[in-house]
């Protein structure tokens, strides 16, 4: 029994037929559109490979310039210096042009321009005004003399024909010129050791100068017609000289590459009819593959990461969270997803930040950096979280909510207590210490109102006892009595409050002051030591938000300081300058002392902890000082004093939170 075969549904007649036609018109359309995108492909990549190599030989002369200059650098600091010898100048040169063949001669010059040295090369008197005789190396010894800075000659021609430039390398001493040291250059020896062979055998690279005259060339390629060409500065030594690089037009095999296309296209052109409905069927199945493949992959990325995430609509539903989250949290997936604030994990003693931070997240004013958000564990304990909150798009380029980052920064917040409260206790005992050094000049301070009292009521006791004292005398001596007795509950009501141990208070202060409280603190040590101090108060300061107590600390750490640093110092010239005024939106305290100055070397340590330059200092002192201007937000620096000593400066932000 014969079974007809199913004809093809209706109006599909017309495709299986027109499919081959279909096929052989694309087949040429996309032959030639290969060839010609091939041809184009193949220009952009010569093009681009031809720029990627001039830039890279570019930046190999000019670090192998730079490296030269460094060594020259070296060697003119050695010799002007005293440390080099002429036969060990002479040997350090030949080493440099050894290495670089291009620098055919190295000279070293006095201030003016004299050659005291060359090498290597003939005598003194044989190549005094070889180099800088030409005109060009006379304008860069000039100018390197002016600027202080190592500068190339223009090019200019030898006695044999060769193109050449010099460099110069000033050398100064106390802001003095000593002299140079010149290294001349060849352009045609240059171009020969750093261009390398294979460069050559693609291209042909030329110096020209600014006239487009050519210094020199190097290329292993016969010329032929130019393909393309490129130049760009060749700066150092600039002077208008620029690197040509031309690449010759290299053949092609077109008959291989359009027998390749044709077979190609006429396969892809035969299988694409009878394969159409398989290839998408495939594509279908690859595609759903490759969808569930991402997706596995990224949720395996999502559970993986040791850092919270978590999503929400634009409502603030919980749409999404991650097993790291819910570990911080201590609640299941089940639990959150679909929940609106206020969250269970908020901390209940936080409420209203927590609603704060969500409604800001929310109308997309989370703030770039992230912000700090205090939650709660489902078992009761604290943590802290760091969270950054982006805009979470769909693909079709619609937000459709928030998704927020939460990392863990609780162990890191205890870590910070913990040094917090090492630095309050490193504080505490600096103030101590500071009392102890100054306990014999208080203990004196003390004695005299203590003695004035004893005085007036011996002399009180006296004459009652004769019963001719006066009322009126008696209350005057009273009233003096009471006057010396709140000085010295003055002075051990300062220290009191200057030693015990208590949790910074940031209260709005008067600097101006605390500035004067201090000095009145110090002026006993003042006049032991026989040191002035004078005061340049601005009127009128801004009240800052600050410790009193810790500020007290930084200026008595650094009245002291400055009076010690002026031991030595005739008695007469101790004079210490302390000042106030208002500087880029900030208070700025000044502590100025004639003394011997910070030598540069110590200058760098100066703040470093437990570095002292005083035999029995605990190194600590600037180190406290700088951690108590900086937890205000303020910045602490030592500057030199002309003509003589130091000034201690730190400022204290006005809109301090």
């Amino acid at each position: 029994m014969n079974v007809a075969s199913p004809s093809p549904p209706p109006g599909t007649q017309h495709w299986y037929w027109a499919a081959p036609r279909i096929a052989i018109a694309l087949f040429v359309v996309a032959v030639l559109a290969l060839l010609w995108l091939l041809h184009r492909q193949e220009l952009e990549e010569q093009r681009a490979t031809l720029i990627s190599d001039v830039l890279w030989i570019e930046q190999d002369l000019r670090f192998h310039l730079t490296r030269n200059q460094e060594l020259l650098q070296q060697l003119a600091q050695d010799y002007f210096s005293g440390e080099l010898a002429a036969a060990r100048f002479d040997l350090r040169a030949r080493s440099v042009v050894s290495n670089s063949p291009e620098i055919v001669q190295i000279a070293a010059v006095d201030e003016a321009g004299s050659v005291l040295i060359a090498s290597p090369g003939p005598t003194r008197e044989a190549v005094a005004g070889m180099g800088m005789r030409q005109e060009p190396v006379v304008q860069a010894f000039r100018l390197a003399r002016s600027t202080g800075n190592a500068t190339y000659s223009a090019p200019y021609q030898s006695d044999g024909g060769d193109s050449r430039f010099d460099v110069i390398v000033p050398v100064f001493r106390e802001g003095s010129h000593v002299g140079s040291v010149a290294a001349t250059y060849s352009v045609r020896a240059l171009l020969a050791r750093q261009v390398p062979w294979w460069f050559a055998e693609k291209y042909r690279l030329t110096v020209l100068d600014g006239s487009g005259n050519v210094l020199a060339s190097k290329s292993n390629v016969a010329a032929g017609q130019a393909a393309l060409e490129y130049q760009l500065p060749f700066d150092p030594p600039g002077h208008g000289l620029m690197l040509h690089l031309t690449s010759y037009r290299a053949k092609t095999n077109l008959v291989r590459n359009l027998l390749a296309v044709a077979i190609f296209g006429l396969a892809l052109g035969v299988l694409a009819s009878l394969w159409a409905l398989r290839r998408h069927v495939q594509r279908r199945l690859a595609a759903e593959t490759a969808l569930r493949r991402e997706h596995a992959f990224r949720k395996a990325m999502e559970d993986s990461l040791p850092t919270g995430l978590r999503a929400r609509d634009l409502q603030g539903r919980l749409t999404y969270v991650n097993p790291a989250f819910c570990r911080m949290v201590g609640y299941s997936p089940e639990e959150l997803i679909g929940r609106e604030p206020p969250m269970p994990y908020w901390d209940p003693d936080n409420i209203e930040t927590n609603e704060l931070q969500s409604a800001r997240v929310l109308a997309g004013e989370a703030p770039p950096e992230g912000f700090e958000s205090r939650l709660r564990h489902k078992n009761g304990a604290t943590v802290y979280t760091r969270v950054y909150a982006a805009p979470l798009v769909d693909d079709r380029g619609v937000q459709t909510g928030w998704l927020s980052s939460v990392l863990d920064i609780t162990e890191a917040k205890r870590l910070e207590e913990i040094q917090r409260q090492q630095q309050e206790k490193l504080q505490f005992t600096a103030r101590l210490v500071t009392m102890g050094e100054m306990a014999s000049t208080l203990a004196h301070e003390l004695n005299q109102p203590l003695s004035a009292i004893a005085s007036y009521t011996t002399g009180c006791l006296n004459r009652l006892e004769a019963n001719d004292l006066p009322p009126e005398e008696l209350r005057g001596a009273l009233e003096k009595m009471a006057t010396q007795a709140q000085r010295a509950g003055r002075i051990i009501r300062q220290v009191h409050e200057f030693v015990k141990k208590s949790e910074p208070r940031r209260a709005p202060c008067d600097v101006n002051a605390i500035v004067e409280d201090t000095i009145g603190f110090m002026e006993a040590d003042a006049r032991k030591r026989q040191v002035k101090i004078r005061q340049q108060l601005a009127p009128g300061l801004p009240q800052v938000l600050a410790d009193r107590v810790m500020l007290e600390q930084v200026l008595l750490n650094l009245l002291r300081n400055g009076m010690e640093a002026m031991l030595e110092v005739r008695a007469t010239d101790r004079l210490l300058a302390v000042s106030t005024a208002v500087h880029d939106g900030a208070i700025m305290v000044s502590v100025a002392d004639r003394g011997c100055g910070i030598p540069t070397e110590v200058a760098a340590h100066l703040f470093e902890p437990f570095y002292s330059t005083k035999v029995e200092g605990m190194g600590m002192g600037l180190n406290i000082c700088r951690t108590i201007i900086e937890f205000h937000k303020g910045r602490m620096w030592a500057e030199d004093n002309p003509p003589r000593g130091t000034v201690f400066r730190f400022t204290l932000p006005l809109d301090n939170p």
